[in-house]
């Protein structure tokens, strides 16, 4: 009996140690906000709004205020008709243009689409993260931008609670 006794202490004292291994092995598993650096203009209210937007939901947003914005856009390969007030570049190089809810960039992240630069949201629709106004809103659609400059449609959005979850 005793060596029985003692046999399950070793093994319940084993198990506590695998318990406390597992522990520490978790907790050492962290998951790093991804990181955004947000060129923008100096005096734009709602690209701090969707700043705001984008750190409360998993990014560390970078607000960068530049001058020639246009030209910065068409460089990271924004044309003219896909532009909105900022412009969003991922670690990796990818390019986020306007008011682009948080969790489309995520899922874009999370599997990139073959020869995609990135995503936007043109102009800046009322009800879009950073774009709120009352409860008003206007369906929009976010933009998948091609490495040939050409686009298409990555998501559809049809209401304020979609916008802004």
């Amino acid at each position: 009996m005793l060596q029985l006794s003692i046999m399950f202490s070793a093994l319940v004292g084993l198990g506590l140690g695998l318990i406390t291994i597992a522990k520490a092995e978790t907790s050492q598993v962290t998951t790093n906000p991804i990181v955004l650096d947000v060129y923008k203009d100096p005096n734009c209210g709602c690209c701090n709004a969707w700043i705001d937007h984008a750190n409360e939901r998993g990014f560390t947003a970078n607000p960068h205020n530049i001058g020639g914005l246009y030209e910065f856009k068409l460089s990271k390969g924004v044309n003219g008709s896909y532009q909105s007030c900022h412009t969003a570049i991922s670690t990796e190089g990818y390019v986020f243009e306007g008011h682009i809810p948080a969790k489309f960039i995520h899922a874009f992240l999370a599997a990139p689409p073959a020869n995609a630069i990135g995503l936007s949201v043109p102009a800046m629709p009322v009800g879009s993260p950073g774009m709120e106004y009352k409860n008003m809103f206007r369906p929009y659609q976010i933009l998948q931008i091609n490495a040939d400059g050409s686009t298409e449609i990555f998501a559809q959005v049809n209401s304020l609670e979609e916008s802004v979850e």
